[in-house]
């Protein structure tokens, strides 16, 4: 599909009317964060986002709006027949160019897609309208340019019909292969989507040592960590690396796994490992044998839990491996002993640090992972966090990001800026004054007093757009979408 090479990338979400957003057009970089108060629908347009994602990979339309109502803008009034509804769409960049895509949900009486589009080079490349409410399908339309110019035939009205459109076409005419070359570039920027949220609660247990691809509260932490130390050490590196500079107390010198069966070199999942205790290390090889004969007792669903084998295991202690911290001379620590800020850190460092290959996620099969892009959508990217730890992790995701393999979409409360230079505390009177007040509100000042910004979205920094330069948080590629200033914000009743 992509003679180019260029990897298809969701450049821009648009959220017509949903939730609290009204005409509201949000440009995506490569690392995108939204801000702004409580209630202005932070994590609505991240949820939005999501939701297309899973259409794209062909879900039907009631599991990924099991609350339809709830997406209605709270100011949507029925029309005549009682029907209300929502629109929400993007635009995916790649070798056909920019490619737009946008969808009408009805959600009351009845929930079904009522009207699709997708355009790109300057055409309609697929259009759906509901034609009979007695019926539950759509009429498509589909451009040809052949003898005629579209064809048409019904497709079913709870399902994303873009992602439909490459089991329909031939692609015997040009006009064919452009809406499935448009298709394919819309569903593969869109089903790359990895949403993570990081559970400490949950990361404390222990996992199953064959339980290697990290979902997203990253419960499984250790077993992606056995995985990971052995198939890649120079991320393996970088991590602990991260890690070193995120935790208080001692310097991290590695990160690694032990069996919590408790022998030997393996400590009991119960017994505390203290500070200089256990300075052998876990044996992998020990690790190994004791998470097998896990495997060999799990053998069914119901043994395995309503969570699947981590749940499991967290029900069953003694079982499978945990993460530890060694800490030079002062020995080694449980991972668990770690507080929640600086679990989550862990586990939004390691989801950057990694891709599709480690991270539980269902990627087009027929297309090369070089060609495919990973979007990680964070909400509450700063939870828990302290204003050191999530600059860090930004900054982190701006190196990661440059690259093209990976993106971020996040919320956060404020954008973590970057300590100031001594050149900068000499202008302002000393060691950190007035830090936390300079360094975000004095861009925004600027725009209040002139600086040209997006005046439907309040985005800040968008690429190719006025407004906030990227350099101005010290991180490449960022666009921050500031919706205290978002027409968004102000729709509530």
């Amino acid at each position: 599909m992509n003679a180019s090479g260029q990897r298809p990338a969701v450049s821009e979400l648009r959220l017509s009317a949903y939730k609290t957003h009204r005409r509201a057009v949000f440009p995506l970089g490569p690392v995108t964060l939204f801000t702004g108060p409580s209630g202005s629908g932070k994590t609505s347009a991240l949820e939005a986002y999501a939701a297309l994602a899973r259409l794209a990979a062909g879900e039907p339309l009631a599991d990924v709006f099991p609350d339809p109502a709830g997406c209605v803008p709270h100011q949507a009034r029925p029309d005549g027949q009682g029907r209300r509804g929502f629109r929400i769409g993007c635009t995916v960049d790649g070798p056909v160019g920019p490619v737009h895509l946008d969808i009408a949900v009805q959600a009351e009486p009845e929930l079904r897609i009522v009207g699709e589009r997708m355009t790109g080079a300057g055409e309609v490349l697929l259009e759906t309208a509901l034609r009979d409410p007695g019926r539950r399908t759509v009429q498509a339309a589909w451009y040809t340019a052949g003898a005629v110019p579209v064809t048409r035939a019904p497709l079913p009205d709870d399902r994303l019909a873009t992602a439909l459109l490459p089991l329909r076409i031939a692609g015997k005419t040009a006009g064919q292969r452009l809406a499935l070359a448009a298709a394919e570039q819309v569903v593969v920027a869109l089903r790359s989507v990895f949403p993570c949220d990081p559970r400490p609660e949950a990361m404390r247990g222990p996992a199953m040592r064959s339980d290697g691809h990290l979902r997203s509260a990253c419960d499984n932490l250790a077993a992606v960590l056995y995985r990971t130390r052995k198939e890649c050490g120079t991320r393996h590196a970088a991590l602990v690396a991260a890690v070193r500079d995120g935790c208080a107390g001692p310097a991290v010198t590695e990160l690694t796994v032990e069996g919590a069966a408790g022998r030997d070199h393996a400590p009991d999942a119960t017994a505390p490992v203290a500070t200089g205790g256990n300075r052998h290390g876990g044996t992998a090889v020990r690790a190994d044998e004791q998470a097998q004969t896990a495997e060999r007792r799990a053998t069914t669903p119901a043994q395995r839990g309503p969570m699947g084998v981590g749940g499991a295991l967290r029900a069953r202690s003694g079982v499978g491996v945990r993460a530890v911290l060694g800490l030079g001379e002062f020995g080694q620590m449980p991972v668990d002993r770690l507080g929640d800020g600086e679990l989550r850190y862990l586990g939004l460092a390691l989801v950057l640090l990694t891709g599709p290959g480690v991270l539980d996620v269902d990627p087009v099969a027929d297309v090369l992972p070089a060609l495919q892009t990973l979007t990680v959508l964070a909400d509450g990217f700063d939870r828990c966090l302290d204003q050191r730890q999530a600059r860090l992790l930004l900054e982190l995701a701006g190196r990661m990001c440059e690259r093209g393999h990976i993106r971020l979409v996040g919320t956060v409360r404020e954008v973590p800026v970057a300590p100031p230079t001594r050149e900068d505390e000499s202008h302002r009177g000393g060691p950190g004054e007035g830090h936390r007040r300079d360094g975000l509100a004095a861009p925004r000042a600027a725009a209040r007093a002139g600086a040209p910004a997006d005046d439907r979205t309040g985005a800040v920094g968008a690429p190719g757009r006025p407004g906030m330069r990227e350099g101005d948080f010290g991180v490449p590629g960022l666009t921050v979408v500031d919706l205290g200033r978002d027409q968004g914000s102000r729709t509530r009743p």
